[in-house]
């Protein structure tokens, strides 16, 4: 709590709206701060306590600013399991995006479509996940300032802000399902006897993120939603190579459809 105090206390010497909404920017999908006036932007290195992203495709700083004229936080990039961190540095960011006073989280990522009738492109609002990380970010002492010891996950993915993703992606051009993802701790991605796995499993899609801050958001009763953008078909019996670059551009050419989804939902928030 004294780390994560620090970090606010820096935070709350700029002068910005207090953010009703949190979100979380993945791989390739920047586009949402086109539809956002940016008032203030915060490298996470200056930030007390805050880890700082590795990967290339991830900025690594914090933007207050208004999306539909409501106040929002975006993280620009978020930190990985593969990147050293553990599950508990993963998830500080939301801790204190939450001290913050955000009241809704969402969360974006890039992914890999598990499900045959997912195709690249496609949307996905997750509607539960598989924690294949194996490490959990409440493990060790509580935080009892922000919930409790054991935290129910019966309902990770909240109904009613899921319901109004719904809503809002009844009138955009791409397709949407819904879906069960798999975290899974990378850097590598899964050979084809592991994504045969992950389909016995019960996945429809698979990542390397987003489960950790789903935990945390779930132990501080804050409301979260997730959609990923599907940037490969991990068919086993069909497998292609597949690098970043072709994971980012697929990310990219696909993220419209999403900085849109996620403007209509702020705007009814």
């Amino acid at each position: 709590m004294q780390e994560i105090q620090d970090a606010i206390n820096f935070i709350t010497h700029f002068n910005f709206n207090k953010p009703n909404t949190g979100i979380v920017l993945g791989t390739g999908l920047g586009g949402l701060l086109q539809n956002c006036t940016i008032k203030l932007t915060i490298p996470y290195s200056d930030i007390p306590h805050f880890p700082v992203s590795t990967v290339e495709s991830h900025q690594g700083q914090l933007t207050f600013g208004e999306i539909a004229n409501k106040p929002v936080v975006i993280m620009q990039g978020r930190f990985h399991y593969y990147e050293g961190y553990t599950a508990k540095e993963i998830t500080f960011p939301i801790r204190v995006l939450k001290e913050l006073g955000i009241e809704n989280l969402l969360i974006s990522n890039a992914s890999g479509a598990i499900n045959s009738d997912y195709k690249k492109g496609d949307l996905v609002i997750l509607d539960d996940h598989i924690n294949l990380l194996f490490e959990n970010p409440l493990r060790g002492k509580n935080i009892d300032e922000h919930g409790p010891r054991f935290t129910d996950m019966s309902q990770p993915y909240d109904k009613n802000l899921s319901d109004l993703l719904w809503e809002c992606a009844a009138n955009i051009d791409c397709n949407f399902h819904s879906g069960v993802y798999a975290a899974w701790q990378g850097p590598s991605l899964e050979t084809r006897a592991e994504y045969r796995m992950l389909k016995i499993l019960g996945a429809d899609l698979v990542g390397m993120s987003t489960v950790p801050e789903v935990i945390v958001a779930n132990h501080m009763s804050l409301p979260c939603a997730v959609v990923s953008v599907l940037t490969d078909e991990c068919n086993p019996d069909n497998l292609a190579t597949v690098s970043i670059e072709e994971i980012i551009a697929t990310a990219e050419k696909a993220e419209p459809n999403l900085t849109e989804l996620f403007t209509k939902l702020i705007e009814r928030l």
